[in-house]
């Protein structure tokens, strides 16, 4: 290993003897939402567990589930973990917060699903828009190998019903913290994944995060530049076998 994370730890540290000197440029701001105007908008049902679950019984109840049956979830089970994952809480003084904290509520995370078994969706690749709370088509095809090979081999990509994708756009959180910016980006990931996996606990629904992939082979399949965008971390979902 040549070190990489060694130094990156010890040179986005903050001093208070050697603060970085950084005027914001507002007018070079990141857009906070990305959107693909020509593809295909798919509307999200409005929807609410049936029965509401407690966080004490979500909590003592998650665990990553690798087994999955060959059933598919619902379109509203999708869309309420795609709001309660990374959606819009509320609207306060003219901002749009989430229901995940994010530094500076700059939001760098995106969020892709490889749709696998999901009622009334073809099998695809689709874009979570999070302002109109709607997907956004961008490759319609059965990406079930693809996406396994592309996490190490991992069966259970091909198995789930759907395959979260996060990815970071980095310069929306690099205007503000420059290289520190990494350090809240991953930690932005993390918040979203856990809200994912206890969101599905309480949908009676399974969940495995997964850290390890080939980066470039997960850009290639939801098309991007891996620079600008790249993958951070995935997560599988479906009924428990």
């Amino acid at each position: 290993m040549d070190g990489t994370g060694d130094r990156f730890q010890q040179e986005t540290k903050y001093d208070p003897k050697k603060m970085p000197a950084h005027r914001l440029d507002w007018a070079s701001k990141p857009e906070l939402y990305k959107e693909y105007p020509k593809a295909r908008r798919i509307e999200l049902p409005a929807f609410e567990p049936d029965k509401p679950v407690s966080l004490d019984k979500t909590l003592r109840q998650r665990k990553s589930i690798r087994d999955y049956q060959d059933t598919p979830i619902s379109k509203g089970q999708l869309a309420y973990l795609l709001w309660a994952s990374t959606g819009i809480q509320r609207v306060e003084d003219g901002y749009e917060f989430r229901t995940t904290p994010s530094a500076g509520a700059l939001y760098p995370i995106e969020t892709y699903v490889v749709v696998n078994n999901v009622k009334a969706l073809e099998a695809g690749v689709y874009h979570y828009a999070i302002q109109p709370h709607q997907l956004e088509l961008l490759q319609q095809r059965d990406l079930r190998r693809q996406i396994a090979e592309a996490a190490l081999g991992q069966g259970m990509c091909a198995t789930a019903a759907a395959v979260f994708i996060w990815t970071a756009v980095f310069e929306r959180c690099k205007w503000k913290y420059g290289q520190r910016a990494y350090r809240y980006i991953y930690l932005d990931a993390g918040h979203i994944a856990e809200n994912l996996a206890l969101a599905a606990v309480s949908l009676n629904l399974g969940t495995c995060e997964i850290g390890a992939l080939y980066d470039e082979s997960v850009n290639a399949i939801i098309g991007i530049d891996g620079t600008e965008e790249s993958t951070i971390c995935m997560a599988t979902v479906g009924n428990p076998a």
